[in-house]
């Protein structure tokens, strides 16, 4: 479904003012032209509202019309490569950031490099050094270095959702350590309630795997693992008792058997029925638990036992090499930085990334960003498990679903994820 919002101009009355002053008017520099836009928020998260507004001002200001054209994240991530290497290439898009994301899509000549951008409107400076990590890429598509191919305007983590009313019902305090966590999720089995919310069909149950890998992790693991600085020890301590613990969480009860056919919505939307009293996944969650789960109290704290979780920046505003109109991108995401959407995406459970902190008011979202500040301040975003190759999403979804029905071994699980990560590396580093 195409949908097209258009700026309505007060012709008449310029025309009446410029007739009344005795001079002549010119239209805005953009008029008549078209910025095609792809996004995969939904209008009531903290993104979607405040690129709404975005697409307002920007109509406003440039007398352009903005063509958007809704799409999800699979449909972008599944068909990028084919789409934006054809006529049908929107101007600018929403993209998962990443080696395997938009590193792939850079490397293969797919996007635009934006360092000219980048310096005339300033936005690095509006970035911190850890969130341009994932903004730039090398001629092999792996992040951190080279040129700019996108500009995210507003960050996200992977942190823990808590049912506070069904915490309270079985007298349960909010965990300050690993060992308290595992004590409330084995006093939640021991009543019968399943804690954990999760899906094994797409990302979530690989987040939750990598977050207890980072547990055990310092940044040379994550710079061995995500950015190929060493060979990664499959076998090691931190994947071992990641894979080990993920069994152990099905043995146990603490996640059902039957999430290898649960999607991440499914798992949403059972933590916001009441039904899970946990949910370990992303901020990206958090505008929309506050707008639906209304029938019980609720709050977040960062994985405990941990310096580190997944996280990053946000995705990223793309250029497609075959834009039309690369100029007019441009002008679109330097609205999104500027401090009254920033606030916007703040205020409805979004973590911005240069918004002025007075700007902030709501309280949750005051908690939501002081967690992210409190990973960033300890360099603690360790970016998200599949990011190393442009197959390891799948292989870690297929894997994991295979430990969790039994039908394959921690070590065995390791082993088969090794050589595929290895593998993938090898296809972009050449070694």
């Amino acid at each position: 479904m195409k949908i097209k919002r258009t700026l309505t101009m007060l012709a008449a009355v310029v025309a009446a003012g410029a007739l009344l002053s005795g001079c002549s008017t010119s239209a805005p520099a953009e008029d008549g032209k078209t910025l095609k836009l792809w996004h995969f928020e939904s209008e009531d998260s903290a993104m979607g509202i405040a690129w709404n507004q975005a697409i307002k001002t920007f109509e406003e200001e440039t007398g352009a019309k903005v063509e958007f054209e809704p799409k999800s994240f699979e449909q972008i991530r599944s068909t990028a490569s084919q789409v934006l290497n054809s006529n049908e290439a929107p101007d600018i898009l929403e993209y998962n950031k990443g080696n395997a994301t938009a590193g792939l899509l850079a490397s293969q000549g797919l996007l635009t490099p934006i360092d000219d951008a980048v310096d005339k409107y300033g936005w690095a400076d509006k970035l911190a050094p850890s969130l341009q990590t994932t903004a730039r890429y090398d001629d092999k598509g792996v992040m951190g270095s080279g040129s700019w191919y996108g500009i995210p305007n507003y960050g996200e983590y992977v942190e823990v959702y808590y049912n506070k009313d069904m915490f309270a019902q079985y007298g349960i305090a909010v965990p300050t350590t690993y060992d308290e966590f595992e004590a409330a999720l084995q006093t939640f089995a021991d009543n019968g309630v399943t804690p954990l919310a999760e899906a094994g069909a797409e990302y979530p149950i690989g987040q939750l795997w990598y977050q207890l890998a980072l547990s055990k992790a310092d940044r040379s693991f994550v710079d061995d693992y995500q950015l190929y600085k060493n060979p990664v020890d499959w076998q090691g301590t931190e994947l071992s008792y990641a894979s080990d613990k993920l069994k152990e969480y099905v043995d146990k009860g603490y996640i059902s058997k039957d999430t290898t056919g649960l999607k991440a919505e499914d798992m949403g939307t059972s933590f916001i029925s009441g039904k899970y009293p946990i949910m370990v996944s992303g901020s990206w969650w958090y505008g929309r638990i506050i707008k639906e789960a209304t029938s019980f109290d609720w709050g977040t704290f960062l994985f405990p036992g941990s310096e580190m979780a997944p996280g990053s920046s946000g995705n990223l505003w793309v250029v497609p090499e075959n834009a039309a109109n690369k100029d007019l991108a441009y002008k679109f995401i330097d609205i999104t930085m500027r401090p009254e959407i920033q606030a916007l995406i703040g205020n409805n459970g979004g973590v911005p990334v240069a918004a002025n902190t007075e700007d902030i008011t709501d309280p949750k979202s005051q908690e939501l960003i002081a967690n992210f500040n409190t990973l960033t301040e300890r360099d603690g975003l360790a970016f998200y498990p599949d990011w190393p190759t442009s197959t390891f999403y799948d292989q870690i979804v297929a894997a994991t679903q295979e430990l969790i029905n039994g039908s394959t071994t921690p070590e065995e699980m390791n082993t088969q994820l090794g050589d595929e990560y290895e593998s993938g590396v090898a296809d972009i580093t050449g070694k």
